[in-house]
Order: structure tokens, then C-alpha cells, then sequence
């Protein structure tokens, strides 16, 4: 793969995609991941012709029961492709999220990850859990039972200094009681564009730098991932898409190259990204970064709200997604 353990993922998963063109570039070493969400799942459940013979044969099943039949024998084709990097220690991840209205519920997004994971019975699957309160709770539970975990929907430093505690203590409890066993993976999401298209307007008004703010937010989260130095934790940069022509496509994973990361990111980017040259970056330094936060916060952008912003959006848009599924598939 690429340089440094540098991992780049693939953000996107639908069924012909899979049994065609995903497939090829697994082999061809491109990516050596991928992640879905239920945005993700809604366009290609809804629109996709290659759903409808799993839609007629389970017609009597509950809109759930439904969605979950289609998303695990999707998730479960994709580990079964992926096999070979997991086995090589090459990644070969591939994760799933929980029903995002459960996100105020640990118990129940506890109980729907383990038996989303045991049903579809790969050891390289991860489960995706937004980072919410009761989502730490959750995700601690997870890694302690040894399912790996997808921490999603991180926008603030807070978020991963949480997301790190739960995984520190959920691993702490798995190593007592499973003392050889290999641990279970853990990847904390932190998304990146949503920060700029927010916010840049307000930037360039102020005389700061477009394109900036989501990098740097990123990359302070990937610090304080690298220092915690959990051996089975590594920072994943999310939302990495450009929409518009100001950026180049692969801009996102251009700038946030850094050694023991993965990107994951649409296939319209990975394939602008592979055409240049793919040199490891070194990060902005917590000093320059502090730096930068602090001529934000003089200009009176409300870093906190949106932060709160961003993640109450993201939520929102999970659970639309995922109820608009639900509501065709009736």
C-alpha cells in the first residue's frame, strides 16, 4: 500500500460496485478498506436495481429486519473480499452503523452492535457508533467484548479525548480478561469538509485562510491521538469529499497524509488522489495550530457552536437517512 502506514479507505458501497469494480481495486492495492453509512446505504438500497431480488425474497420481513438482511450481506461480501489484507495485518476493514436513533440509548447500541457483528460473523468488520454520551459507553463495550469499533461523527478535541477513554478502558477490560488474544481495532472518525463549508465565508471575511479550518481542527485530533499511543487506535479522517471547484478533489487527503492515519474517502476522490504523487506530510505542529485557534476565536467565530452544530447536523442527517430507508422499504 502506500508509504508510512498511511491507509486510505473507500467511503462508498453498493452492491454491483462490490461484486465489480471494489473488488479490482482491492487487488490492485488502491485502498485496503471501506465504510458505509446509512446516507451511504439509503442511495444505493432505494436506487439500485441489484437490491431487488433480496427485496422480493424477504417482502414479509419488517422494514428493519429488511434493511439489516441487505446491509449485512453487503458488509459481509466486502469482509469476505478484504479477508487477505486483514489476515496480511493490511487493514481489510469494512464497518457498519448502528441505527443511528438509538444514539441516546448505550445499551441498545451496545446490544444492535454485537448482533449486527455476530451476524454477519467476520472478524474484520468493524461497527460504527456515533460519538455521542451514551455512544462512549457503548463503544467502551464493545472493544471490551473484542468487536472493533468505528467511533463516527467526530468534530471537536473534546470528542477525542472521549472517544480515547472509552477505548483505553474497554481495552484495559478485554486484555484481563483475554490475556493472548489480539486486540480488537478501534479508528476514531474526525470529519474534516463540513468544517470548511461552514464556516470559510466567516474565515475569508475576517482575512483567513479558506480550506483551513477543518485540516487543522483534524489534525490537533490526530495529535492527541498519536500521543495517547494506543497501540490498536488510529486516527481516520472522514468527510473528505470537495464539493465545488475551489479545491482539487483529492485535497482533503492531499493535506492530511500523515504517518498511522486512514482516510477514507468518496471513489470519485481516491481516483483524482492516486493520479499525484502521494508523499507522507508531516502535521502542522500543536504550537502553529494553537496559533491559528486563537486568530479564529479573536474574529468571534463560535468554535463551540459549531462543533455543536455539526455533530446535532451529522445526527440528523443519519437518522433521516436511515428512517427514509425504513419508510420505502415497507
Amino acid at each position: 500500500m502506500y508509504s508510512g502506514n498511511f491507509s486510505l479507505w473507500c467511503d462508498f458501497l453498493e452492491r454491483d460496485f462490490i461484486d465489480g469494480e471494489f473488488r479490482e481495486l482491492i487487488n490492485d492495492g488502491v485502498f485496503n478498506g471501506a465504510t458505509s453509512n446509512p446516507a451511504i446505504f439509503k442511495n444505493a438500497i432505494l436506487n439500485s436495481p441489484a437490491y431487488k431480488e433480496s427485496k422480493d425474497k424477504f417482502s414479509k420481513k419488517s422494514s428493519k429486519e429488511l434493511y439489516e438482511i441487505l446491509a449485512t450481506q453487503d458488509i459481509r461480501v466486502a469482509a469476505d473480499i478484504m479477508l487477505k489484507n486483514y489476515v496480511d495485518g493490511d487493514d481489510g476493514f469494512v464497518s457498519l452503523e448502528v441505527d443511528p436513533n438509538l444514539s441516546d440509548n448505550s445499551e441498545a447500541t451496545f446490544k444492535e452492535g454485537k448482533r449486527l457483528y455476530s451476524t454477519i460473523g467476520m472478524p474484520n468488520v468493524m461497527i460504527k457508533v456515533p460519538a455521542t454520551k451514551r455512544g462512549y459507553e457503548a463503544m467502551s463495550e464493545l472493544i471490551k467484548k473484542g468487536i472493533n469499533v468505528n467511533a463516527t461523527l467526530i468534530f471537536s478535541p473534546d470528542q477525542t479525548a472521549e472517544c480515547l477513554e472509552a477505548f483505553k478502558e474497554g481495552t484495559k477490560a478485554f486484555k484481563k480478561r483475554f490475556v493472548k488474544a489480539n486486540l480488537p481495532k478501534a479508528v476514531i472518525s474526525i470529519f474534516v469538509s463540513r468544517f470548511d463549508r461552514m464556516l470559510d465565508e466567516k474565515m475569508k471575511k475576517n482575512g483567513l485562510e479558506a480550506g483551513k479550518i477543518g485540516i487543522l481542527n483534524a489534525t490537533k485530533c490526530y495529535h492527541m491521538i498519536q500521543e495517547a499511543n494506543l497501540e490498536n487506535t488510529r486516527a481516520l479522517f472522514a468527510s473528505t469529499g470537495v464539493k465545488g471547484d475551489e479545491f482539487k478533489k483529492s485535497y482533503y487527503v492531499d493535506e492530511l497524509m500523515f504517518k498511522n492515519c486512514i482516510n477514507t474517502a468518496p471513489l470519485d476522490t481516491i481516483k483524482e488522489f492516486i493520479k499525484g504523487e502521494k508523499v507522507l506530510k508531516e502535521p502542522t505542529s500543536l504550537k502553529e495550530i494553537d496559533a491559528f485557534f486563537k486568530s479564529v476565536k479573536d474574529t468571534k467565530i463560535d468554535l463551540k457552536g459549531a462543533y455543536k452544530e455539526l455533530l446535532d447536523d451529522g445526527l440528523k442527517q443519519f437518522v433521516v437517512a436511515f428512517d427514509d430507508i425504513l419508510k420505502a422499504l415497507k
